[in-house]
């Protein structure tokens, strides 16, 4: 054939079915997906601060080994309230002219998923600690220190962030640890990661794969007993450590603390659920119970658990006492 006698014509030829192709496969399918996606309506655009801190999280390789995708199987509802969606990623662009976007959805799972992680744990204090050494708040933590975010200074300033770490962990250094700008920023993006609702009426995609609910002898569902410890390992121990010891200076103890052991559940109560502001003796807790939606069950097994480990020997309680407690510190904060 003389096309391919003709050199010129076979690159021509070449090159515009190359460009025919490209038209079709990857230009026309990109300006449809974004034609048909959008993000949800009540999702929340990254303010400039938290921009930033998505610029050094991309920067320092995080996206190596966190994910950002709460896959639709089972084992993904512990890191957020439903699978991811298309909509999630709408709003990510690209880096600038020069870069695509970064694949913030991650390729491998060495570290926990992140999609969720401003309502699992936003507390400040946990997250610069954990920044600064990983190993201070989860032992068998693999994450690498980021040490450089961080500045050592004799005399802080009123507007410096001060982080309260055990002193082994400065290398002998005199002076409190303080965050710099960008240790700041990347908290804030951090904290900005929460996963939004889906609007009234849609519905919510399920997790498959789940676990078989045990059968009791007449044939009704048994619910299953709630795991106390794995509750308190999943959303507790990164604080108040697997000993329940805490933190000195930064999280609070549980072993013989007065609260865990008190009569007074409706404090109890409040503090998991509400969270509470202990400053300056510690940092403060975030509203744990309310942002992971605990029923009174959770609440139940979390407390005792508490108070039947480390030597504690707290009274248990029953779910049916914690939702007693519950429904009165709802209805005392819509008085308010």
């Amino acid at each position: 054939m003389e096309l391919f006698d003709n050199h010129k014509k076979l690159f021509t030829t070449a090159t515009l079915l190359f460009l025919l192709l490209t038209l079709f496969v990857a230009i026309l399918p990109a300006i449809n997906n974004q034609q048909r996606n959008r993000p949800l309506p009540n999702a929340k655009i990254l303010t400039e601060a938290e921009m930033k801190g998505k610029a050094i999280y991309i920067s320092n390789g995080c996206v190596a080994c966190h994910t950002q995708q709460v896959r639709n199987v089972d084992m993904d509802k512990i890191w957020g309230s439903r699978p991811s969606i298309a909509a999630d990623y709408a709003a990510i662009h690209r880096t600038d002219i020069w870069r695509n976007t970064a694949t913030l959805m991650g390729t491998e799972r060495t570290g926990p998923d992140l999609t969720d992680i401003g309502t699992r744990q936003p507390g400040k204090e946990w997250n610069l600690v954990h920044l600064f050494n990983p190993r201070i708040v989860v032992k068998e933590s693999i994450m690498p220190a980021y040490p450089w975010l961080f500045t050592i200074k004799s005399e802080p300033s009123d507007s410096d962030v001060v982080v309260n770490v055990p002193a082994a962990y400065l290398k002998n250094k005199e002076g409190k640890l303080v965050a710099t700008k960008e240790a700041l920023y990347l908290l804030a993006y951090l904290q900005s990661l929460k996963q939004t609702k889906l609007p009234e009426g849609n519905p919510i995609p399920e997790f498959l794969y789940k676990k078989a609910v045990k059968q009791a002898d007449n044939n009704q569902a048994q619910e299953p007993e709630l795991d106390g410890k794995a509750l308190y390992t999943a959303s507790c121990q990164s604080c108040h450590q697997e000993n329940g010891e805490g933190l000195p200076g930064a999280f609070p103890a549980l072993k013989g603390s007065p609260v865990v052991m008190s009569d007074n559940l409706e404090l109890y109560v409040d503090i998991i659920m509400n969270g509470y502001d202990a400053r300056p003796e510690f940092g403060i807790m975030s509203p744990i119970g309310t942002n992971l939606e605990w029923t009174e069950k959770e609440v139940a097994a979390i407390i005792n658990y508490e108070r039947t480990s480390w030597g504690n020997n707290g009274k248990k309680v029953s779910p049916d006492e914690i939702k007693k407690i519950m429904d009165l510190l709802k209805l005392k904060t819509a008085a308010q």
